[in-house]
């Protein structure tokens, strides 16, 4: 089907380009100002009891959540003294109305804990109107300017300022890294296609991939909550993955344009047979990796699966439309523009270069390497076997950040950093309540139980501990708080950050096993409708868990353990945000599968040519290496511009995705491969007789014999069985 595809392409090129060109500048003006329009929150569950809790409180007594601290200070002035306290009221009374549900004072409670150690400044603990966490973002980002206005130094911390400020970051960061990435990807794009014509055509499918992508998030915003996070998948997935693509079609039709340089239909047909086979199958099982995100409740999780399905299937129609129209057109003008110092002797790669005597080697002694790798990675992954989990507080910006500092000022000058969760107990008498709240302020840390708001049978209570709130420590405190039994005949629900995070953490958890069999079965489902194989995919699927836990081996190592923050310009949480691994693990398996694909489809090429497994092993690994090394190198400078992120939890995802893109096209491609297909032999193509007939009948096989078009000449038919 595919290659009928590609003879209705030269015929309907200019067609087709005019068309795509067409809809890529709608896409663009679709897309501007995407980030102004989509959400800031999405990290809860809906069905956890901390959202239940929060709702519940909401309903009853309004919002009575922390959400905002506003620190006032004067270098002059103390607290105490009667101007100080009237500008505070003032401009904590001109916040205009619907920004606060209230504000306290510690003129309101003397609690020592909102004075600083000199006197010199007072803590504020702001509520917020809303009922979403955007729109308690939109009230924090009217009552900051309001209360700036103040003669006295002001300064936000608190989760909301925190979150509006990772806001600011991500768009700030994302446009880096589009600005970063592209001049450098076109340089290498020049170095590795050696003209400037090739060399611009991953950039237009990159281009036509995130622009179509930002659209398609624009229009699905208007009915689902989008996340702002989105756009960064769509620029890391929709760009590298674009370059991948264009750069193994381009590849391909090169090769197949030096054998019948007059005839562009063969070349390119015979190009879409193949390349563009890979090239779907590659981006089908990308797309599925990421399509299992979709499981989770979080918006978050369900916005960065959105974007990246998006950007993926985007990517691909790009690189089977607007890609093979303008190699139609071009024909062998496409290594126009010729870089005369970067050319070699023969533009089509040898069957017998360094790639294939590399995989011979590793062939001759496949026991020592396979071992050797295998324990290597799993080293690289020990790390891991520790990690801890939390959730984002302040240490995820840069320490220059507003939010940040005003933080550590509160740690600093404030006292020891304090952590709250709220209790609401519902239809409990007052014997009942007195011994609930004793029983609370027993639990092992706890050092305060207060009551809040009382309405009806209905009492909010606050408990307060010491420590940051997403600590293990504070975390426990949280479950311990939990296994209070509550008054007979009542009901309590603990709530908070902390109690997020561990609401997070269960939830992640219960949807984990569905994530994991949608990805694996896919996975499974797809390679064996590719190569005819079940020993292949489960070898794949086995390889690709190597690569992804030597990642979060070592992003454990440094974004838990710490190792490496100065160096790379970050604070140490002492955990992991418990969805980057979510994340990164959807992903990682769709790009590693990517690499797998290329590879094993000339593998499976020249298998069903010669028969010869270990010859089929080394001309897969010598066709691709150049292209599946340019590839992986122009991948890893797109995700690695997002290494340089000021947002931890960006800059985690790109270091480690870096590192097993990395590891996957090195290490795993040119070791590990062709060590396991050594090892099996045949057994690599091996299926069930069913399933063997079955796939010989229906399989997606490149089985073509394409007639030579009328400009051929005296070119030869020479088919190619894949």
């Amino acid at each position: 089907m595919i290659e009928r595809w590609g003879a209705l392409v030269v015929r309907r090129a200019v067609v087709i380009l005019l068309v795509g060109l067409g809809i890529t500048a709608a896409a663009a003006i679709a897309g501007i100002g995407l980030e102004d329009k989509l959400g800031a929150g999405g990290f809860d569950d809906p069905s956890s009891e901390s959202y239940q809790e929060l709702a519940l409180e909401r309903e009853t007594f309004g919002n009575r959540s922390i959400d905002t601290v506003v620190i006032f200070s004067s270098d002059d002035e103390s607290v105490t003294d009667a101007a100080f306290q009237a500008e505070v009221e003032r401009t904590m009374a001109d916040v205009p109305d619907g920004v606060v549900v209230s504000d306290v004072t510690w003129y309101d409670t003397q609690d020592p804990g909102m004075l600083s150690k000199d006197g010199h400044a007072t803590a504020v603990y702001v509520s917020l109107t809303g009922e979403t966490q955007n729109d308690f973002i939109d009230s924090y980002e009217k009552l900051r300017p309001s209360v700036e206005k103040s003669s006295l130094d002001t300064d936000f911390a608190g989760s909301y300022a925190v979150y509006a400020d990772v806001n600011e970051e991500t768009k700030k960061d994302l446009l880096m890294a589009e600005i970063v990435s592209m001049p450098i990807v076109l340089i290498l794009s020049l170095i590795i296609f050696r003209s400037v014509i090739a060399a611009l055509m991953p950039v237009l499918v990159g281009l036509a991939a995130v622009l179509g992508a930002r659209a398609t998030m624009a229009g699905l915003n208007e009915f689902v909550e989008v996340s702002i996070f989105a756009p960064n998948i769509i620029t890391l997935l929709g760009l590298g993955l674009a370059i991948d693509y264009a750069l193994f079609i381009v590849s391909r039709f090169r090769e197949e344009i030096a054998r019948t340089p007059d005839d562009t239909r063969r070349a390119l047909v015979r190009t879409m047979a193949t390349a563009g086979r890979t090239v779907t199958f590659s981006a089908l099982t990308v797309a599925a990796a990421m399509s299992s995100l979709l499981v989770f409740p979080q918006t978050f999780l369900k916005s960065i699966g959105y974007g990246g399905i998006a950007a993926v299937l985007i990517a691909l129609l790009a690189a089977l439309t607007l890609l093979p129209a303008t190699l139609a057109l071009l024909g062998s003008r496409i290594d126009s523009g010729r870089i005369p110092f970067l050319q070699r002797s023969t533009p089509v790669e040898s069957d017998h270069g360094a790639w294939a005597r590399l995989a011979r080697a590793v062939m001759r002694r496949p026991v020592l390497v396979g071992t050797a790798v295998v324990v290597l990675l799993l080293v690289v992954a020990s790390p891991f076997l520790g990690v801890k989990w939390g959730s984002v507080d302040y240490r995820v910006l840069p320490a220059d950040t507003s939010s940040h500092m005003a933080s550590e000022r509160l740690n600093d000058e404030f006292g020891s950093e304090r952590s709250n969760a709220a209790v609401l107990v519902s239809g409990a008498d007052e014997a009942g309540l007195a011994a609930y709240t004793s029983a609370l302020n027993k639990v092992d840390g706890v050092v305060d139980v207060q009551q809040v708001a009382a309405e009806g049978d209905a009492t909010l209570l606050r408990a307060t501990w010491e420590g940051n709130s997403q600590t293990e420590a504070s975390q426990q405190v949280v479950r311990d708080l939990r296994d209070v039994a509550s008054p007979a005949g009542s009901e309590a629900l603990v709530g908070g950050l902390t109690a997020e995070t561990v609401d997070l953490a269960e939830s992640v958890g219960d949807h984990l096993p569905l994530m994991g069999a949608i990805v694996i079965g896919v996975m499974l489902l797809l390679l064996f409708l590719a190569f005819g194989s079940v020993v292949l995919p489960l070898k794949a699927v086995l390889m690709n868990a190597l690569s992804i836990t030597a990642s979060f081996g070592v992003v454990t190592w440094i974004f838990s353990d710490g190792h490496l923050s100065g160096l790379l310009g970050f604070t140490p949480q002492g955990f992991l945000d418990l969805t980057n691994p979510i994340v990164m693990l959807a992903v990682l398996f769709g790009l590693s599968m990517d690499y797998e694909v290329f590879l094993l489809s000339r593998v499976r090429e020249q298998w069903d040519a010669t028969g010869d497994n270990d010859l089929a092993v080394e001309t897969g690994v010598q066709k691709t290496g150049r292209i599946i090394t340019s590839a992986a190198l122009l991948l890893a400078v797109v995700i690695g511009a997002f290494s340089l992120s000021g947002v931890v939890f960006m800059k985690m995802m790109g270091i480690g995705m870096l590192v097993a893109i990395l590891v996957d096209a090195t290490i795993i491609r040119a070791l590990l491969v062709p060590a396991t297909m050594k090892l099996l032999g045949r057994w690599n193509w091996w299926a069930p007789a069913p399933m063997a007939r079955w796939w010989q009948r229906h399989g997606f096989r490149e089985e073509y014999d394409v007639a030579p078009g009328p400009d051929a000449g005296a070119a030869d038919k020479e088919p190619v069985g894949v």
